[in-house]
């Protein structure tokens, strides 16, 4: 399980970031998304019909399949992924002019890289995932631990209640950034931090 705490020792509450720490981020982020020429539209303004539904597939391995098709052009998949939306638990594609629902076996984004950045003087976590997108681990996107098929995988939020699946390789190269740590259960405890942001998660 997940312990977000603002220190290491767990009866201390997370304290909110000032807002110079958050425009840091912001602009941190706004500058490398511009890197990368990815824009995210503002979809939580948008207000669009209702269309049915997609013969789309985000499997729980990455694979994204259209119509019993293996999509293949990371183009397309990188552009689809803009316009991930999720509402009442389900996942659709959103649009200013239409909303389609979609399937999705877990999460439809992966982390495949993982960095430590240094933003006003502070050292962050950073994830990158395979459409391109740059998470920032805070208190707004957070590190946890779920059950998916009896298999505990490591998660990080990333936009509009969508999380994003940490992948093998990224999340050994995150256990290298933190520290393995028995609680008074015996059990294996990875502590890491991100700015001033503390957590703790069950491995």
């Amino acid at each position: 399980m997940i312990n977000q705490n603002n220190s290491p020792n767990p009866t201390k509450k997370v304290a909110i970031p000032d807002d110079k720490n958050l425009k840091g981020i912001a602009q941190y982020l706004k500058d490398a998304q511009a890197g990368h020429k990815r824009s995210i539209p503002p979809l939580d303004q948008f207000n669009p019909k209702h269309c049915g539904t997609m013969d789309l597939k985000v499997k729980a391995n990455g694979e994204w399949w259209h119509e019993g098709q293996l999509i293949k052009r990371q183009a397309l998949i990188d552009l689809f992924s803009t316009v991930l939306w999720k509402e009442q638990g389900k996942f659709y594609l959103k649009t200013p002019v239409e909303q389609i629902e979609i399937e999705v076996e877990d999460e439809p984004l992966f982390v495949n890289q993982v960095d430590q950045v240094e933003i006003d003087g502070k050292t962050y976590i950073q994830f990158t995932t395979t459409t391109q997108d740059i998470v920032i681990v805070d208190q707004q996107h957070p590190i946890f631990m779920r059950e998916y098929e009896s298999e505990l995988r490591p998660y990080v939020h990333v936009r509009f209640g969508i999380n994003a699946l940490i992948q093998r390789s990224a999340f050994f190269h995150l256990i290298e950034m933190g520290q393995l740590l028995e609680n008074d259960k015996n059990e294996t405890i990875l502590s890491l931090q991100s700015g001033d942001f503390y957590l703790q998660l069950g491995t």
